[in-house]
């Protein structure tokens, strides 16, 4: 008895801990909550996919194939299995780092993937570098001069970039381009297999534009009004009367207290780059992740669509989870136990 009770104890204080409000356990919640999401969008995914519409086999053979050759591939597939088979075997390789095997081209799908996953990645990361710094800024300096010129100025361009599509921009920095300085920026940013799309570095040039015009106007937003919040607090106010310094106000005072509701919309803008780049990469015909979906789609390429889906909701549970840690960190009062 005392041992049980000894081992309730134990599990009644790790509970309490998980429960609690320290950055370890909301790590833990996060974490948990992050790998339940994983499993339900799996399910969702699979659900999907076997509801497309025609044959797998039909799609990668043709209308034309025989009748036993439709049947030897739907062998060979596991097609023949049910549902609930294919679920659990799929589950069960990605546990194992197997990633299954891609219906059109016969390669693992981390093979045949990862080529795309690196030339997101890279067109996400520069997009972020520099877009969310100029936002950022931008947004202080609107605070900043709240309600005159230059405020009115960037809150209405960023009014406006919020009400465009991206194949929109895309499409409209593709005309720009080709009247203003053709031959000078390609329309179609095509990256020849096995290259990194560095090497010719002109070809991100109008993708990253239009990524970074699409992100803008969020973060800009959220952080011109999180910052004329802190500007019209009245700690700030008495700051002033002390007579702080005004780039100490803002540097030291303001920002730290400004940027944790923008960390969020940061991390979700991250998120939106990782789906948004979908509509981006197919406009200029650049082989990422988004474009990969799309082929996958069009070939009912099925292992291919669930993996890149499920990388995509990956990378949002992750971005979620810095965020939440970047605004805890920067709250101190979020860190006390409750």
């Amino acid at each position: 008895m005392a041992a049980i009770a000894a081992e309730q104890t134990g599990f009644g204080a790790g509970w309490r801990w998980i429960a609690g409000g320290g950055l370890g356990a909301m790590l833990l919640r996060r974490v948990l909550l992050g790998v339940l999401t994983l499993f339900l969008v799996s399910l969702v995914v699979f659900g999907a996919t076997q509801l497309l519409p025609g044959d797998v086999a039909t799609a990668i053979l043709g209308r034309t194939a025989t009748p036993a050759r439709l049947a030897a591939l739907r062998a060979q597939l596991h097609l023949g299995t049910s549902p609930l088979q294919q679920y659990a075997d799929w589950l069960i390789g990605l546990l194992h780092g197997d990633l299954g095997r891609s219906l059109v081209s016969e390669k693992p799908v981390g093979a045949d993937i990862a080529g795309r996953l690196v030339n997101s990645v890279i067109l996400v990361s520069i997009t972020a570098v520099l877009s969310l710094p100029i936002a950022v800024i931008a947004g202080v300096v609107a605070a900043v001069r709240h309600n005159r010129v230059v405020d009115v100025a960037l809150s209405t361009v960023a009014l406006a970039l919020s009400a465009l599509p991206e194949f929109v921009v895309g499409i409209a920095l593709i005309v720009t381009s080709s009247l203003l300085i053709p031959h000078w920026l390609p329309m179609v940013s095509l990256v020849n297999p096995g290259t990194s799309p560095l090497a010719t570095p002109r070809i991100l040039v109008l993708p990253v534009l239009t990524l970074t015009l699409i992100v803008f106007p969020y973060v800009f937003r959220m952080m011109r009004g999180s910052m004329i919040d802190v500007l019209e607090s009245e700690y700030i106010e008495m700051a002033r009367l002390k007579g702080v310094a005004r780039h100490r106000l803002l540097l030291v005072h303001a920002m730290p207290s400004a940027l944790p509701p923008t960390i969020q919309a940061i991390a979700l803008t991250l998120a939106y780059l990782a789906g948004g780049i979908v509509v981006v990469e197919y406009v200029f015909g650049y082989a990422g992740v988004g474009a990969g979906i799309v082929d996958a789609v069009v070939s009912r390429d099925v292992p291919e669509i669930q993996d890149l889906t499920l990388i995509l909701a990956a990378v949002y549970v992750v971005l979620n989870i810095v965020a939440d840690s970047c605004t805890l960190l920067l709250t101190p009062k979020l860190r006390v136990r409750r």
